[in-house]
């Protein structure tokens, strides 16, 4: 498309009718597709807003960016189209029927803006090289689009943590600096190293933009953040917590790889460390089930100790979407951070650690993470 093509994709009300940008890195992923859909679903009244946080009372006066004035593009390393794939979720139950012929044009739209991610085997581009091509893919975005300003969301597959001394960066960090040097703000919603390699510490601190992260907490780990303060604030003692999950679809596949899989539990026991003060027995197993498509089952098996030395145990279960879970939370995301950034907000959102498992600061129980977000709504709204 050329420089002077005509936008695409609703863009009213925001920045005087300018819209804003919103760069998916795993543009063609569930948590991507679910996020466009909704939105177009939203923006036309289709649906109501369940689920998004920002669409409550307490952040009306907030001046978040509209949902009708996003515009939506990104990078993936498939090339199969947004529109077979929102078909695909539909035929799961992820999207309601009927949904996806009604968003048809949105969705395309979404899809005409991705671009080839990387880097793809057989590679020779240098780091340098590589987050060049991708600032040069999002500024490209953002002046065709003529949107105010783009949000880089990481909604990718996770990545394994780096190896000690390695030489080359993550493919997270290599977006994440791409979204630094194109003058974005930045959210990560993966366990993936992203912009908190120690390489990217002084770009990140010299960008000026805001960002944050990591890894979104959707389903049960959120029900952790909820039970775990519960236990220490009644002095009741937990000797194991035990978990296990059975989930198909893309999460499944990449987290069948162990290393990813240990990135991500890393994030379900630091919730629990940071909220009982210690890291009590107990794993947390992840099985890819490809049977369950989308959906996943999630187990908790708590032992604690009472008055008295009296043994008990708490037991839940959790079965749920994560697609449709984690979409909602990753349209607030866009919502805040693009809001900051519009206010001159810059450097890490602690403010934001409601919606994460490793947020950048802050307390990491749940009730006080979102009186936290209220204060910063608040902050945002005496910004206007």
């Amino acid at each position: 498309m050329s420089e002077h093509a005509e936008p695409t994709g609703p863009r009213t009300g925001s920045e005087g009718g300018r819209g804003t940008g919103v760069w998916f890195i795993g543009a063609r992923g569930s948590v991507a597709t679910t996020a466009v859909a909704g939105c177009a679903a939203l923006a036309a009244g289709l649906c109501p807003p369940t689920g998004m946080v920002t669409e409550t009372e307490r952040f009306a006066a907030a001046a978040l960016p509209a949902l009708s004035s996003f515009v939506f593009g990104g990078h993936d390393t498939v090339d199969w189209p947004l529109p077979k794939r929102a078909e695909a979720l539909a035929e799961q139950g992820v999207l309601p029927h009927g949904l996806t012929r009604a968003v048809q044009s949105e969705l395309a739209a979404a899809d005409r803006e991705i671009q080839a991610g990387g880097p793809a085997a057989g590679d020779t581009r240098s780091d340098e090289e590589l987050i060049a091509a991708f600032a040069a893919d999002i500024e490209d975005f953002t002046r065709r689009t003529g949107v105010a300003r783009t949000v880089v969301v990481n909604v990718a597959s996770t990545e394994p943590a780096p190896a000690d001394g390695a030489l080359r960066l993550p493919t997270s960090s290599l977006y994440a600096a791409a979204a630094l040097r194109a003058g974005c703000a930045y959210v990560n919603f993966t366990p993936s190293t992203g912009i908190r390699h120690p390489a990217l510490a002084e770009t990140a601190q010299a960008a000026g933009v805001p960002y944050a992260g990591r890894d979104g907490k959707t389903g049960q780990t959120l029900l952790r953040a909820v039970l775990a303060p519960m236990f220490r604030q009644r002095a009741l003692d937990v000797r194991a917590w035990s978990g296990t999950n059975l989930l198909g679809g893309g999460d499944g596949a990449a987290l069948a790889d162990s290393a990813a899989a240990a990135a991500k539990n890393a994030g379900k026991n630091r919730v629990l460390e940071d909220n009982l003060g210690t890291l009590p027995e107990g794993e947390v197993h992840i099985d890819d089930v490809p049977a369950l498509g989308e959906w996943k089952t999630a187990w908790d098996h708590v032992a604690f100790e009472g008055f008295l030395g009296s043994r008990m145990i708490l037991q839940t279960i959790w079965q749920g979407c994560d697609s449709a879970l984690a979409a909602p939370l990753v349209l607030d995301l866009a919502r805040l951070a693009a809001r900051a950034h519009q206010a001159g907000i810059t450097g890490p959102l602690p403010e934001l650690g409601f919606y994460f498992k490793d947020p950048d600061g802050g307390s990491p129980a749940l009730a006080e993470q979102y009186a936290a977000l209220l204060g910063f709504a608040a902050r945002l709204e005496a910004a206007r």
